[in-house]
Protein backbone atom coordinates (compact mmCIF):
# COMPACT_ATOMS: atom_id res chain seq x y z
CA UNK A 1 0.00 0.00 0.00
CA UNK A 2 1.65 3.41 -1.03
CA UNK A 3 1.94 6.27 1.64
CA UNK A 4 -1.45 8.82 -0.06
CA UNK A 5 -3.86 5.42 0.28
CA UNK A 6 -2.64 4.63 3.95
CA UNK A 7 -3.19 8.15 4.60
CA UNK A 8 -6.41 7.79 3.26
CA UNK A 9 -6.95 4.84 4.84
CA UNK A 10 -6.43 6.04 8.38
CA UNK A 11 -9.09 8.63 8.17
CA UNK A 12 -12.68 7.25 9.57
CA UNK A 13 -14.82 8.32 6.62
CA UNK A 14 -17.37 6.63 7.61
CA UNK A 15 -18.75 8.76 10.21
CA UNK A 16 -18.91 12.00 8.14
CA UNK A 17 -21.32 14.24 6.63
CA UNK A 18 -21.27 14.80 3.12
CA UNK A 19 -23.82 16.88 0.87
CA UNK A 20 -22.98 16.51 -3.02
CA UNK A 21 -24.17 19.21 -5.47
CA UNK A 22 -24.77 18.97 -9.71
CA UNK A 23 -27.69 19.64 -11.88
CA UNK A 24 -26.75 16.36 -13.34
CA UNK A 25 -27.89 13.20 -11.70
CA UNK A 26 -25.56 11.02 -13.57
CA UNK A 27 -22.36 13.45 -11.76
CA UNK A 28 -24.23 13.18 -8.65
CA UNK A 29 -23.83 9.68 -9.14
CA UNK A 30 -20.46 9.15 -9.92
CA UNK A 31 -19.37 11.39 -7.03
CA UNK A 32 -21.50 9.05 -5.02
CA UNK A 33 -20.27 5.90 -6.10
CA UNK A 34 -16.22 7.22 -5.50
CA UNK A 35 -17.25 8.68 -1.71
CA UNK A 36 -18.58 5.41 -1.15
CA UNK A 37 -15.95 3.75 -2.08
CA UNK A 38 -13.76 5.46 0.66
CA UNK A 39 -16.36 3.80 3.17
CA UNK A 40 -19.13 7.01 3.32
CA UNK A 41 -22.37 6.59 4.03
CA UNK A 42 -24.06 9.62 4.96
CA UNK A 43 -24.13 11.30 1.48
CA UNK A 44 -26.94 13.85 0.58
CA UNK A 45 -27.42 15.12 -2.86
CA UNK A 46 -28.81 18.68 -4.57
CA UNK A 47 -29.70 19.36 -7.87
CA UNK A 48 -29.66 22.92 -7.42
CA UNK A 49 -28.67 25.74 -5.78
CA UNK A 50 -31.67 26.92 -3.55
CA UNK A 51 -31.49 23.22 -2.37
CA UNK A 52 -28.04 23.17 -1.30
CA UNK A 53 -28.46 25.85 0.92
CA UNK A 54 -31.93 24.26 2.25
CA UNK A 55 -29.54 21.15 3.14
CA UNK A 56 -26.78 23.25 4.49
CA UNK A 57 -29.14 25.14 6.90
CA UNK A 58 -30.21 22.17 8.40
CA UNK A 59 -26.99 19.97 8.37
CA UNK A 60 -24.10 20.61 9.16
CA UNK A 61 -21.58 18.64 6.64
CA UNK A 62 -17.95 17.66 7.21
CA UNK A 63 -17.43 17.67 3.04
CA UNK A 64 -19.47 19.02 0.21
CA UNK A 65 -18.51 18.76 -3.55
CA UNK A 66 -19.83 21.44 -5.28
CA UNK A 67 -20.44 21.85 -8.87
CA UNK A 68 -19.60 25.76 -10.00
CA UNK A 69 -22.57 25.66 -12.76
CA UNK A 70 -26.09 24.83 -11.63
CA UNK A 71 -28.44 25.75 -14.00
CA UNK A 72 -30.69 28.17 -13.01
CA UNK A 73 -30.60 30.07 -9.59
CA UNK A 74 -27.60 30.05 -7.67
CA UNK A 75 -24.47 29.01 -9.34
CA UNK A 76 -21.87 27.13 -6.50
CA UNK A 77 -19.79 30.03 -6.27
CA UNK A 78 -22.71 31.87 -4.91
CA UNK A 79 -23.76 28.92 -2.38
CA UNK A 80 -20.30 29.06 -0.76
CA UNK A 81 -20.05 32.28 -0.90
CA UNK A 82 -23.70 32.64 1.15
CA UNK A 83 -22.56 29.76 3.26
CA UNK A 84 -19.46 31.42 4.83
CA UNK A 85 -21.63 34.59 5.24
CA UNK A 86 -24.22 32.51 7.15
CA UNK A 87 -21.85 30.55 9.10
CA UNK A 88 -23.52 27.25 7.66
CA UNK A 89 -20.06 25.68 7.33
CA UNK A 90 -17.79 24.41 10.33
CA UNK A 91 -14.42 26.13 10.15
CA UNK A 92 -12.96 22.04 9.68
CA UNK A 93 -15.79 21.75 6.47
CA UNK A 94 -14.00 20.82 3.27
CA UNK A 95 -15.22 22.55 0.32
CA UNK A 96 -14.18 21.38 -2.78
CA UNK A 97 -15.56 23.38 -6.42
CA UNK A 98 -16.24 20.92 -9.10
CA UNK A 99 -16.68 22.55 -12.84
CA UNK A 100 -15.99 22.08 -16.23
CA UNK A 101 -14.96 25.74 -16.60
CA UNK A 102 -11.71 26.24 -17.54
CA UNK A 103 -12.20 30.07 -18.69
CA UNK A 104 -10.46 32.36 -16.56
CA UNK A 105 -13.35 34.31 -15.29
CA UNK A 106 -14.54 31.15 -13.91
CA UNK A 107 -11.62 30.20 -12.12
CA UNK A 108 -11.04 33.66 -10.83
CA UNK A 109 -14.30 34.11 -9.62
CA UNK A 110 -14.36 30.42 -7.98
CA UNK A 111 -11.04 30.95 -6.15
CA UNK A 112 -12.04 34.58 -5.03
CA UNK A 113 -13.87 33.38 -2.51
CA UNK A 114 -11.23 30.31 -1.47
CA UNK A 115 -12.48 27.04 -1.96
CA UNK A 116 -10.15 24.12 -0.22
CA UNK A 117 -9.55 23.08 -3.86
CA UNK A 118 -11.08 23.70 -7.48
CA UNK A 119 -11.24 20.62 -9.47
CA UNK A 120 -11.83 20.16 -13.23
CA UNK A 121 -14.24 17.69 -14.98
CA UNK A 122 -13.88 15.29 -15.57
CA UNK A 123 -12.49 14.07 -12.33
CA UNK A 124 -11.41 10.91 -11.68
CA UNK A 125 -12.08 8.71 -8.66
CA UNK A 126 -8.38 8.96 -7.89
CA UNK A 127 -7.71 12.62 -8.24
CA UNK A 128 -10.63 12.96 -6.00
CA UNK A 129 -9.91 10.59 -3.50
CA UNK A 130 -6.41 12.47 -3.22
CA UNK A 131 -7.15 16.01 -3.41
CA UNK A 132 -10.02 15.13 -0.80
CA UNK A 133 -7.33 13.38 1.86
CA UNK A 134 -4.62 16.07 1.32
CA UNK A 135 -7.39 19.15 1.85
CA UNK A 136 -8.80 17.28 5.35
CA UNK A 137 -5.49 16.53 6.69
CA UNK A 138 -4.60 20.79 6.15
CA UNK A 139 -8.01 21.35 7.42
CA UNK A 140 -7.88 19.71 10.78
CA UNK A 141 -4.48 21.82 11.62
CA UNK A 142 -6.47 24.94 11.28
CA UNK A 143 -9.61 23.60 12.93
CA UNK A 144 -9.08 25.58 16.45
CA UNK A 145 -7.50 28.53 14.60
CA UNK A 146 -10.35 28.68 12.43
CA UNK A 147 -12.68 27.97 15.54
CA UNK A 148 -11.43 31.34 17.29
CA UNK A 149 -11.45 33.21 14.47
CA UNK A 150 -14.87 32.56 13.71
CA UNK A 151 -15.23 33.52 17.73
CA UNK A 152 -13.24 36.85 16.88
CA UNK A 153 -10.67 35.75 19.20
CA UNK A 154 -8.28 36.85 17.03
CA UNK A 155 -5.04 36.74 19.96
CA UNK A 156 -5.87 33.06 20.81
CA UNK A 157 -6.28 32.31 17.17
CA UNK A 158 -2.48 33.64 16.34
CA UNK A 159 -1.33 31.79 19.73
CA UNK A 160 -2.42 29.00 18.02
CA UNK A 161 -0.73 29.52 15.20
CA UNK A 162 2.33 29.56 16.45
CA UNK A 163 1.88 26.38 18.49
CA UNK A 164 0.58 24.83 14.78
CA UNK A 165 3.87 25.56 13.34
CA UNK A 166 5.98 23.99 15.95
CA UNK A 167 4.28 20.90 14.71
CA UNK A 168 3.50 20.90 11.39
CA UNK A 169 6.55 22.48 9.82
CA UNK A 170 5.40 21.62 6.04
CA UNK A 171 2.49 23.95 6.69
CA UNK A 172 4.26 26.57 8.18
CA UNK A 173 3.74 29.70 5.49
CA UNK A 174 -0.03 29.03 5.10
CA UNK A 175 0.14 29.20 9.31
CA UNK A 176 2.13 32.61 9.23
CA UNK A 177 -0.45 34.02 6.26
CA UNK A 178 -2.91 33.24 8.98
CA UNK A 179 -0.80 34.96 11.57
CA UNK A 180 -0.30 37.62 9.81
CA UNK A 181 -4.10 38.05 9.14
CA UNK A 182 -5.05 37.60 12.50
CA UNK A 183 -2.41 40.21 13.32
CA UNK A 184 -4.14 42.59 11.56
CA UNK A 185 -7.38 41.94 12.41
CA UNK A 186 -6.25 42.48 16.17
CA UNK A 187 -4.94 46.21 15.30
CA UNK A 188 -1.02 44.96 15.41
CA UNK A 189 0.35 46.17 12.32
CA UNK A 190 3.41 46.44 12.99
CA UNK A 191 3.55 42.53 14.06
CA UNK A 192 1.46 41.88 11.21
CA UNK A 193 4.15 43.20 9.02
CA UNK A 194 7.19 41.31 10.88
CA UNK A 195 5.34 37.96 9.99
CA UNK A 196 5.32 39.11 6.52
CA UNK A 197 8.86 39.94 6.42
CA UNK A 198 9.97 36.79 7.65
CA UNK A 199 7.94 34.66 5.40
CA UNK A 200 9.66 37.08 2.52
CA UNK A 201 12.91 36.21 3.90
CA UNK A 202 12.00 32.53 2.81
CA UNK A 203 10.44 33.20 -0.48
CA UNK A 204 8.99 35.70 -2.17
CA UNK A 205 5.35 35.62 -1.85
CA UNK A 206 3.02 38.30 -3.52
CA UNK A 207 0.52 37.67 -0.82
CA UNK A 208 2.71 38.81 1.80
CA UNK A 209 4.21 41.70 -0.09
CA UNK A 210 0.59 42.99 -0.57
CA UNK A 211 0.21 42.42 3.27
CA UNK A 212 2.83 45.27 3.76
CA UNK A 213 1.07 47.37 0.97
CA UNK A 214 -2.00 46.67 2.74
CA UNK A 215 -0.54 47.82 6.03
CA UNK A 216 1.13 50.73 4.68
CA UNK A 217 -2.15 52.17 3.44
CA UNK A 218 -3.73 51.82 6.76
CA UNK A 219 -0.42 53.67 8.13
CA UNK A 220 -1.43 56.87 5.01
CA UNK A 221 1.70 55.91 3.26
CA UNK A 222 -0.56 55.79 0.49
CA UNK A 223 2.29 56.56 -2.04
CA UNK A 224 4.12 54.02 -0.94
CA UNK A 225 1.30 51.42 -0.94
CA UNK A 226 0.42 52.39 -4.33
CA UNK A 227 3.98 51.43 -5.94
CA UNK A 228 3.98 48.27 -3.97
CA UNK A 229 0.36 47.46 -5.47
CA UNK A 230 1.57 47.90 -8.96
CA UNK A 231 4.55 46.03 -8.30
CA UNK A 232 2.67 42.93 -7.17
CA UNK A 233 0.21 42.95 -10.54
CA UNK A 234 3.22 43.56 -12.64
CA UNK A 235 4.54 40.43 -11.05
CA UNK A 236 1.25 38.62 -11.64
CA UNK A 237 -1.70 40.11 -13.21
CA UNK A 238 -4.32 37.39 -12.34
CA UNK A 239 -3.75 38.79 -8.28
CA UNK A 240 -7.09 40.22 -7.92
CA UNK A 241 -7.04 41.42 -4.69
CA UNK A 242 -3.99 44.33 -5.58
CA UNK A 243 -6.31 45.92 -7.97
CA UNK A 244 -8.94 46.38 -5.63
CA UNK A 245 -6.17 47.66 -3.27
CA UNK A 246 -4.73 49.84 -5.46
CA UNK A 247 -7.97 51.44 -6.21
CA UNK A 248 -8.68 51.98 -2.82
CA UNK A 249 -4.92 53.87 -2.46
CA UNK A 250 -5.97 55.64 -5.51
CA UNK A 251 -9.36 57.14 -3.69
CA UNK A 252 -7.13 57.70 -0.90
CA UNK A 253 -4.80 59.75 -3.01
CA UNK A 254 -8.07 61.53 -4.52
CA UNK A 255 -7.24 59.83 -7.88
CA UNK A 256 -10.64 58.83 -8.69
CA UNK A 257 -10.06 58.89 -12.16
CA UNK A 258 -6.65 55.98 -11.71
CA UNK A 259 -9.11 54.80 -9.37
CA UNK A 260 -11.70 53.87 -11.71
CA UNK A 261 -8.95 52.59 -14.55
CA UNK A 262 -7.51 50.11 -12.53
CA UNK A 263 -11.19 48.74 -11.11
CA UNK A 264 -12.07 48.29 -14.89
CA UNK A 265 -9.09 46.57 -15.38
CA UNK A 266 -9.92 43.98 -12.10
CA UNK A 267 -13.43 43.76 -13.36
CA UNK A 268 -12.60 42.66 -16.81
CA UNK A 269 -10.39 39.98 -15.54
CA UNK A 270 -12.83 38.91 -13.06
CA UNK A 271 -16.33 40.10 -13.71
CA UNK A 272 -18.83 37.92 -11.72
CA UNK A 273 -17.45 39.64 -8.31
CA UNK A 274 -20.68 42.13 -7.12
CA UNK A 275 -18.86 44.17 -4.52
CA UNK A 276 -16.12 45.55 -7.31
CA UNK A 277 -18.79 46.29 -10.15
CA UNK A 278 -20.63 47.93 -7.39
CA UNK A 279 -17.50 49.82 -6.19
CA UNK A 280 -16.46 50.40 -9.99
CA UNK A 281 -20.21 52.01 -10.80
CA UNK A 282 -20.13 54.28 -7.35
CA UNK A 283 -16.37 55.39 -8.91
CA UNK A 284 -17.30 56.01 -12.32
CA UNK A 285 -20.40 58.07 -11.27
CA UNK A 286 -18.36 60.28 -9.00
CA UNK A 287 -15.78 61.10 -12.08
CA UNK A 288 -18.75 61.66 -14.47
CA UNK A 289 -18.34 58.53 -16.60
CA UNK A 290 -22.11 57.65 -17.02
CA UNK A 291 -21.54 55.21 -19.65
CA UNK A 292 -19.10 53.30 -17.53
CA UNK A 293 -21.27 53.49 -14.21
CA UNK A 294 -24.10 52.27 -16.39
CA UNK A 295 -22.36 49.11 -17.37
CA UNK A 296 -20.92 48.25 -14.18
CA UNK A 297 -24.40 49.06 -12.28
CA UNK A 298 -26.08 46.24 -15.00
CA UNK A 299 -23.62 43.70 -14.47
CA UNK A 300 -23.91 43.98 -10.60
CA UNK A 301 -27.48 43.56 -11.10
CA UNK A 302 -27.62 40.62 -13.43
CA UNK A 303 -24.65 38.89 -11.27
CA UNK A 304 -25.91 39.72 -7.86
CA UNK A 305 -29.84 38.38 -8.35
CA UNK A 306 -28.78 35.09 -6.64
CA UNK A 307 -25.74 36.09 -4.35
CA UNK A 308 -25.99 37.12 -0.98
CA UNK A 309 -23.93 40.13 -2.03
CA UNK A 310 -26.78 41.17 -3.47
CA UNK A 311 -28.19 44.84 -1.95
CA UNK A 312 -29.72 48.02 -3.30
CA UNK A 313 -26.64 50.37 -4.06
CA UNK A 314 -26.10 49.04 -7.54
CA UNK A 315 -30.06 49.64 -8.04
CA UNK A 316 -29.97 53.02 -6.22
CA UNK A 317 -26.63 53.80 -8.47
CA UNK A 318 -28.20 53.17 -11.81
CA UNK A 319 -31.46 55.06 -11.09
CA UNK A 320 -28.81 57.80 -10.41
CA UNK A 321 -27.35 57.31 -13.78
CA UNK A 322 -30.50 56.94 -15.78
CA UNK A 323 -31.34 60.71 -13.88
CA UNK A 324 -28.43 61.99 -15.74
CA UNK A 325 -29.26 60.44 -18.43
CA UNK A 326 -32.89 62.48 -18.80
CA UNK A 327 -34.53 59.01 -18.17
CA UNK A 328 -36.38 59.85 -15.23
CA UNK A 329 -39.12 56.89 -16.17
CA UNK A 330 -36.86 54.29 -15.56
CA UNK A 331 -35.27 56.18 -12.53
CA UNK A 332 -38.38 55.96 -11.08
CA UNK A 333 -39.17 52.13 -12.33
CA UNK A 334 -35.96 51.10 -10.66
CA UNK A 335 -37.11 52.87 -6.91
CA UNK A 336 -40.28 51.01 -6.93
CA UNK A 337 -38.57 47.90 -7.67
CA UNK A 338 -35.67 48.36 -5.28
CA UNK A 339 -38.17 49.35 -2.66
CA UNK A 340 -40.48 45.49 -3.38
CA UNK A 341 -37.42 43.60 -3.33
CA UNK A 342 -34.90 44.74 -0.24
CA UNK A 343 -37.90 46.47 1.88
CA UNK A 344 -38.10 43.24 4.25
CA UNK A 345 -34.21 43.57 4.91
CA UNK A 346 -33.42 46.79 4.84
CA UNK A 347 -35.75 49.31 7.06
CA UNK A 348 -34.14 52.16 5.47
CA UNK A 349 -34.63 51.60 1.94
CA UNK A 350 -37.57 53.97 1.82
CA UNK A 351 -35.80 56.61 2.86
CA UNK A 352 -32.85 55.80 0.46
CA UNK A 353 -35.10 55.57 -2.46
CA UNK A 354 -36.95 58.82 -1.56
CA UNK A 355 -33.01 60.72 -1.97
CA UNK A 356 -32.40 59.03 -4.57
CA UNK A 357 -35.71 60.32 -6.43
CA UNK A 358 -34.98 64.04 -5.32
CA UNK A 359 -31.19 63.98 -6.80
CA UNK A 360 -32.53 62.31 -9.72
CA UNK A 361 -35.43 64.92 -10.59
CA UNK A 362 -32.76 67.57 -9.58
CA UNK A 363 -30.03 66.28 -11.71
CA UNK A 364 -32.56 66.37 -14.04
CA UNK A 365 -33.27 69.95 -14.00
CA UNK A 366 -37.02 68.89 -12.52
CA UNK A 367 -36.48 71.50 -9.44
CA UNK A 368 -40.11 71.65 -8.57
CA UNK A 369 -40.38 67.62 -7.90
CA UNK A 370 -36.64 67.51 -6.47
CA UNK A 371 -38.07 70.04 -4.01
CA UNK A 372 -41.00 68.16 -3.08
CA UNK A 373 -38.56 65.46 -2.55
CA UNK A 374 -36.77 67.62 -0.33
CA UNK A 375 -40.03 68.60 2.20
CA UNK A 376 -40.90 64.61 2.10
CA UNK A 377 -37.71 64.07 3.77
CA UNK A 378 -37.34 67.15 6.08
CA UNK A 379 -40.88 66.09 7.28
CA UNK A 380 -39.48 62.67 8.00
CA UNK A 381 -36.47 63.35 9.73
CA UNK A 382 -38.65 66.03 11.67
CA UNK A 383 -40.96 63.08 12.85
CA UNK A 384 -37.99 60.32 14.47
CA UNK A 385 -35.11 61.19 16.23
CA UNK A 386 -33.58 57.55 14.34
CA UNK A 387 -30.53 58.59 11.66
CA UNK A 388 -29.73 56.57 8.56
CA UNK A 389 -26.18 55.59 8.06
CA UNK A 390 -23.18 58.17 7.14
CA UNK A 391 -23.02 57.78 3.80
CA UNK A 392 -27.13 58.29 3.34
CA UNK A 393 -26.87 61.34 5.96
CA UNK A 394 -24.34 62.79 3.68
CA UNK A 395 -26.37 62.15 0.18
CA UNK A 396 -29.44 63.67 2.72
CA UNK A 397 -27.77 66.51 3.07
CA UNK A 398 -26.24 67.17 -0.19
CA UNK A 399 -29.37 67.13 -1.52
CA UNK A 400 -31.50 69.35 1.10
CA UNK A 401 -28.97 72.00 0.70
CA UNK A 402 -29.53 71.47 -3.10
CA UNK A 403 -33.29 72.07 -3.03
CA UNK A 404 -32.74 75.19 -0.26
CA UNK A 405 -33.02 74.05 2.88
CA UNK A 406 -31.00 74.68 5.47
CA UNK A 407 -31.48 73.76 9.27
CA UNK A 408 -32.20 70.03 8.92
CA UNK A 409 -29.31 69.41 6.55
CA UNK A 410 -26.77 70.71 9.28
CA UNK A 411 -28.52 68.99 12.20
CA UNK A 412 -27.67 65.94 10.10
CA UNK A 413 -23.97 66.85 9.55
CA UNK A 414 -23.39 67.72 12.95
CA UNK A 415 -24.93 64.36 13.74
CA UNK A 416 -21.79 63.02 11.05
CA UNK A 417 -19.36 64.81 12.95
CA UNK A 418 -20.44 64.34 16.92
CA UNK A 419 -20.35 60.43 15.56
CA UNK A 420 -17.02 61.05 13.77
CA UNK A 421 -15.14 63.51 15.52
CA UNK A 422 -11.58 62.17 14.78
CA UNK A 423 -11.82 60.97 11.35
CA UNK A 424 -9.96 63.95 9.63
CA UNK A 425 -10.96 62.81 5.97
CA UNK A 426 -14.69 62.15 7.13
CA UNK A 427 -14.52 65.67 8.34
CA UNK A 428 -13.25 67.17 4.71
CA UNK A 429 -16.18 65.41 3.10
CA UNK A 430 -18.30 67.27 5.58
CA UNK A 431 -16.92 70.45 5.37
CA UNK A 432 -16.78 70.19 1.60
CA UNK A 433 -20.26 69.93 1.55
CA UNK A 434 -21.09 72.73 3.51
CA UNK A 435 -18.61 74.83 0.95
CA UNK A 436 -20.85 73.38 -2.10
CA UNK A 437 -23.88 74.84 0.02
CA UNK A 438 -21.80 78.25 0.38
CA UNK A 439 -21.84 77.71 3.75
CA UNK A 440 -17.80 77.64 4.00
CA UNK A 441 -17.31 79.28 7.38
CA UNK A 442 -20.30 78.24 9.08
CA UNK A 443 -19.76 74.94 8.56
CA UNK A 444 -16.07 75.27 9.90
CA UNK A 445 -18.17 76.82 12.78
CA UNK A 446 -20.36 73.79 13.00
CA UNK A 447 -17.50 71.01 12.69
CA UNK A 448 -15.59 72.84 15.76
CA UNK A 449 -18.52 72.81 18.10
CA UNK A 450 -19.66 69.04 17.56
CA UNK A 451 -16.18 68.06 17.74
CA UNK A 452 -16.23 69.69 21.18
CA UNK A 453 -19.62 67.95 21.99
CA UNK A 454 -18.07 64.64 21.44
CA UNK A 455 -14.88 65.10 22.94
CA UNK A 456 -16.20 66.36 26.39
CA UNK A 457 -18.80 63.86 26.19
CA UNK A 458 -16.29 61.12 26.37
CA UNK A 459 -13.24 63.19 28.97
CA UNK A 460 -16.52 63.10 31.57
CA UNK A 461 -17.28 59.28 31.29
CA UNK A 462 -13.38 58.83 31.82
CA UNK A 463 -12.87 60.95 33.89
CA UNK A 464 -15.73 59.31 36.10
CA UNK A 465 -13.66 55.95 35.63
CA UNK A 466 -10.46 57.23 36.35
CA UNK A 467 -11.87 58.62 39.78
CA UNK A 468 -13.05 55.69 40.79
CA UNK A 469 -16.74 56.46 40.27
CA UNK A 470 -17.16 53.16 38.09
CA UNK A 471 -21.21 52.89 38.41
CA UNK A 472 -21.30 56.42 37.66
CA UNK A 473 -19.24 55.90 34.17
CA UNK A 474 -21.11 53.35 33.33
CA UNK A 475 -24.44 55.21 33.14
CA UNK A 476 -22.35 58.31 31.90
CA UNK A 477 -21.67 56.26 28.68
CA UNK A 478 -24.57 54.79 28.51
CA UNK A 479 -26.52 58.26 28.34
CA UNK A 480 -23.47 59.49 26.29
CA UNK A 481 -23.82 55.87 23.57
CA UNK A 482 -27.80 57.29 23.01
CA UNK A 483 -26.44 60.65 21.89
CA UNK A 484 -23.91 59.45 19.83
CA UNK A 485 -24.59 55.30 19.24
CA UNK A 486 -21.82 55.69 16.19
CA UNK A 487 -18.61 57.75 17.79
CA UNK A 488 -16.18 54.05 17.93
CA UNK A 489 -14.17 56.23 20.62
CA UNK A 490 -17.14 56.45 23.00
CA UNK A 491 -17.99 52.95 22.13
CA UNK A 492 -14.56 51.45 22.81
CA UNK A 493 -14.36 53.54 26.06
CA UNK A 494 -17.68 52.15 27.25
CA UNK A 495 -16.75 49.16 26.86
CA UNK A 496 -12.99 49.25 28.69
CA UNK A 497 -15.29 51.06 31.38
CA UNK A 498 -17.96 47.83 31.60
CA UNK A 499 -14.43 45.36 31.97
CA UNK A 500 -12.81 47.74 34.60
CA UNK A 501 -16.24 47.10 36.44
CA UNK A 502 -16.35 43.35 36.37
CA UNK A 503 -12.60 43.44 37.14
CA UNK A 504 -13.40 45.30 40.23
CA UNK A 505 -16.34 44.35 41.38
CA UNK A 506 -16.91 40.74 39.66
CA UNK A 507 -18.16 39.44 36.81
CA UNK A 508 -22.12 40.18 36.07
CA UNK A 509 -23.71 37.94 33.09
CA UNK A 510 -26.24 41.57 32.07
CA UNK A 511 -22.47 43.61 32.05
CA UNK A 512 -20.89 41.00 29.60
CA UNK A 513 -23.81 40.69 27.89
CA UNK A 514 -23.45 44.49 27.15
CA UNK A 515 -19.72 44.89 26.54
CA UNK A 516 -20.11 42.34 23.79
CA UNK A 517 -22.85 43.95 22.24
CA UNK A 518 -21.07 47.32 22.50
CA UNK A 519 -17.76 45.95 21.05
CA UNK A 520 -19.40 43.59 17.96
CA UNK A 521 -21.28 46.97 17.15
CA UNK A 522 -18.34 49.30 17.40
CA UNK A 523 -16.20 45.97 15.40
CA UNK A 524 -19.23 46.57 12.34
CA UNK A 525 -18.73 50.32 12.00
CA UNK A 526 -14.67 49.90 11.56
CA UNK A 527 -13.34 46.10 11.84
CA UNK A 528 -9.91 45.49 12.79
CA UNK A 529 -9.13 47.81 15.84
CA UNK A 530 -6.28 46.75 18.29
CA UNK A 531 -8.43 47.82 21.36
CA UNK A 532 -11.35 45.86 19.79
CA UNK A 533 -9.09 42.42 19.94
CA UNK A 534 -7.64 43.50 23.62
CA UNK A 535 -11.03 43.80 25.10
CA UNK A 536 -12.49 41.54 23.34
CA UNK A 537 -9.68 38.92 25.15
CA UNK A 538 -10.10 40.57 28.62
CA UNK A 539 -13.81 39.63 28.32
CA UNK A 540 -12.76 36.35 27.29
CA UNK A 541 -10.85 35.93 30.79
CA UNK A 542 -13.56 37.37 33.18
CA UNK A 543 -15.90 34.91 31.75
CA UNK A 544 -16.75 32.21 34.32
CA UNK A 545 -16.15 28.64 33.06
CA UNK A 546 -19.81 27.49 34.04
CA UNK A 547 -21.19 30.17 32.52
CA UNK A 548 -19.32 29.90 28.92
CA UNK A 549 -22.92 29.76 26.99
CA UNK A 550 -23.13 33.61 27.89
CA UNK A 551 -20.18 34.14 25.38
CA UNK A 552 -21.67 31.67 22.51
CA UNK A 553 -24.93 33.24 22.86
CA UNK A 554 -23.72 36.99 22.91
CA UNK A 555 -21.26 36.22 19.91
Amino acid sequence: MNASAKAVNEIDWADKNYLVVDDFVGVRQLLREALRSLGAKNIDQASSGGEAMGLLARIRYDVVLCDYNLGDGKNGQQVLEEARVRNLVNPSTVWLMVSAEKSVESVMGAAEHQPDAYLIKPITEGVLLTRLNRVWHKKQIFRLIDQAYAEKDYLRAARLCDAAIEGHKAHEIDLLRMKAKLMEKSGEPVKAREVYERVLEQREYQWARAGIAKIRMANGEFEQARQAFQSVIAENRYYIDAYDQLALTYQNLGKLDEACAILERAAKLSPNSVPRQRNLGNVALKVGNVQMAEQAFRKCILIGEYSIMKTPDAYLGLARVCGQKNDAKEALRLLLQVQREFAADHPDIALRSKITEGLVYHESGDYRRARKAGDELEALLNATEARPDIPTCLELATLLFAVGVKDAPVELLCYVIRNNHDNPLLLDEVQKIFDKARLGDEGLEFIRVSKKEATDLMNQGVLLWKTGKLKDAVEWMRQARKKVPNNQRILFNAAQILVSHMQQHGYDTALSSEAYEVLHHVDRLLPGQQRFAQLMEQLAQLQPVAESGVVDEVV
